[in-house]
Parts: structure tokens; sequence; C-alpha cells
């Protein structure tokens, strides 16, 4: 990375990036080295594999960031436990910036988080990034793709998160209940603004490219409503608000669950007629969710086939992972205005790995 090309206030930050390891890794931390404007002074990896699962991350790392790059074992606890690893790890750097190991910082980068650094003011305590998720041009994006579009538009999205270090020591980090990547981060935008932070969108540009992703992928998804039962606890039943989220279809999903479940319960107890009428409707629910999800689509056979069979499934597991939620976290107590953090757990040792030229 080079110097800007034009005067901007000093600013020195560093890069946290929680990973598996996995190949577009590289790719990322390519985009960071190659990217106009100041470097950071230091990039932690933090290695969230299982430890048996382990290779060494020194081929993913270009040559020019590598004297400044810190890998440290994260214990596979999540997403939010391995950004907290991360930025107590990064040393005492005004400013925190983190990345996911599978987006792409912009060709000017360095320059345009200059600046989005350099106009913050003192109770700014965090800046985000300009998210674009490329879609295909020569046909409708799948339900995968638009569910991935959308991180485009999300308010608080830690994809390209710059934190100020002082605002994290304030409010104890990242919630480590949050054990995948989901609501971790409206959980900390919402705990910063009621300590009276400001939070900012930045000028800087980062791609978040479309994953390869499974037929089962948004079956697996709905872990995230045990999630906004936590957020629920934690800031009370309209968080979604404040948030600025999207409500989602969890109330049309327990509906339907609860059609099914009643048309099986009264076919067992022999009330054929209520069955019926139960069952209609569970059918016109589920025929719903997957016409929604497959007309704005591409319509191919694999993607009609797997909207058909997965609206079917996601229903009820939305309902189940929102039942565990609620029974997992019966005991959490709501957080109130100001309520001052718990002390961090001290810092785990950074593991600087061999860096090989």
């Amino acid at each position: 990375m080079t110097r800007p090309r034009f005067p901007a206030r000093d600013v020195t930050y560093a890069v946290v990036v929680p990973t598996l390891g996995g190949p577009a890794l590289g790719v990322c931390l390519h985009a960071l080295a190659e990217a106009t404007g100041p470097g950071p002074v230091r990039v932690v990896l933090v290695d969230d594999r299982p430890e048996a699962a382990r290779t060494p991350l020194t081929a993913a790392v270009p040559p020019s960031l590598r004297e400044r790059t810190v890998v440290v074992p994260g214990g596979a606890r999540g997403p939010a436990a391995a950004r907290n690893l991360g930025w107590r790890a990064a040393g005492d750097v005004p400013w925190i910036v983190f990345l996911e190991d599978d987006v792409v910082p912009g060709p000017t980068w360095g320059d345009d988080l200059t600046l989005d650094l350099a106009a913050a003011t003192g109770r700014t305590a965090g800046s985000t990034a300009r998210i674009d998720v490329p879609l295909p041009a020569d046909r409708r994006p799948t339900d995968w793709e638009r569910d991935t579009a959308g991180l485009a538009g999300a308010r608080w999205i830690t994809a390209d998160t710059a934190y100020r270090r002082t605002a994290l020591v304030a409010t104890g980090g990242f919630d480590e209940r949050f054990g995948q990547a989901f609501r971790e981060d409206a959980d900390l935008a919402l705990r910063m603004l009621d300590a009276g932070w400001t939070l900012t969108g930045g000028r800087r540009t980062t791609t978040h490219p479309v994953r390869e992703a499974g037929r089962w992928s948004s079956v697996r998804l709905q872990a995230g409503n045990a999630d906004d039962v936590l957020m629920t606890r934690l800031h009370g039943r309209h968080w979604w608000r404040r948030a600025e989220t999207p409500r989602g279809r969890l109330p049309l999903h327990l509906a339907v669950t609860g059609a099914g479940v009643t048309a099986l319960g009264c076919a067992l107890l022999g009330r054929h007629r209520a069955a019926t009428a139960c069952a209609a409707l569970w059918l016109a629910g589920t025929t719903e969710f997957a016409l929604a999800r497959i007309t704005p689509g591409p319509g191919t056979r694999d993607e009609v086939l797997t909207m058909t069979v997965t609206s079917a499934l996601v229903p009820p597991a939305a309902t189940w992972h929102w039942l565990r939620g609620w029974l997992v976290h019966r005991r959490v107590r709501p957080r109130t205005p100001f309520q001052s953090a718990e002390p961090p757990p001290a810092p785990r040792p950074a593991v600087r790995e061999a860096q090989r030229s």
C-alpha cells in the first residue's frame, strides 16, 4: 500500500480478519496489500478452525504484509469471540478495522479509509464501508444470491467496519453469546449507541462476492432465529426497528408450522375435518412461500426443486430454533442504557506464524 496522493490527518489502524482458512482469504489479503493509501500497522488473522484441522496460513499472506501479520488461535468459538481475540491482540492502536475473510477491499481502499477515519468526530465509535455484492448480469439471481445481496443494505454489517478501540474497550467488544455470524454486529451497534457513541457510513467500497452454497443453506440459516431471541431478551421486542433490520417472515413461519402440527394432531385424534382444514392452511402457506422465492429467481429446474423442498422445511426449522432460543436464553436479562460492560477477559498471547519470504 502507498501513501495517499492528497493531505489527510494521520490515522493509525490495525486490521482483524477472523478466518476458517478458505481460499478467499488470500484474495482478501492481496487486495488489502495492493490498495492505495496508508496500510495497517498490524494485520491480525484469527484462525478459528478446530485445532486438528489447522494448516499454516502463511501462503495466504502477501510478502508486503508478512512482517506486520500476526496469527492468533481462535478456538472455534465463532466470529464474535474471534473478533474479540483479534482486537485485543492488535495492540494499542486508535482504530480496529474488521474484515471478513471473503471480502475484497477496493483499489483505493486505504485512501478512502484514511478519509473516513480522519472525518470521525471524538464521539464517533465506528465507520462502515459501502458493500457491493456483484450479481450475474445474464440471468435473474437465485434465492441465495438475493439473500447475499441484502448485505449491501445491511446497516451495521461487520464485513468491513472500523471501530475506535476505546469504544470497544468501553463496551466490552462483541457479545460472545452470539455463536455464529448473525446479529453480533447489530448488538454491538446498539450498545455503542446506548453508551452515547455515534456510528457513521464511510466512503470506502468493499466487494462481498456471493459464496458457494449448498441446497440446504436456507434451512441452516434458520439457526439465526435463536440469535433473534437473544436480541429480544437484551434490547426489547422492538430492537429490529432501532437496528434498522427487516423483521423477516418468522410470524408466518410460526403460523404455517402451527397449522401443520395441528393437522397432524387432529388426524391422530380422528378429527378429520379439522385436520383437512389445517392441512389446507399449511399447504397454502407453504405454496405462497415457495412462489415468493421462485418467482424472482432464474426459474431453472434445480432452483425450482430446491425452493420447493426447502420451503416446506424452513418454517419448522425456524420455529424449532426460535423455541430453542427462548429456552437457551431464558435467563438473559435486558440491557439497560449506559450499562457498564464487564471487564474483558485477559487476551490470549498472539502466536506469530513463521512468515516465509
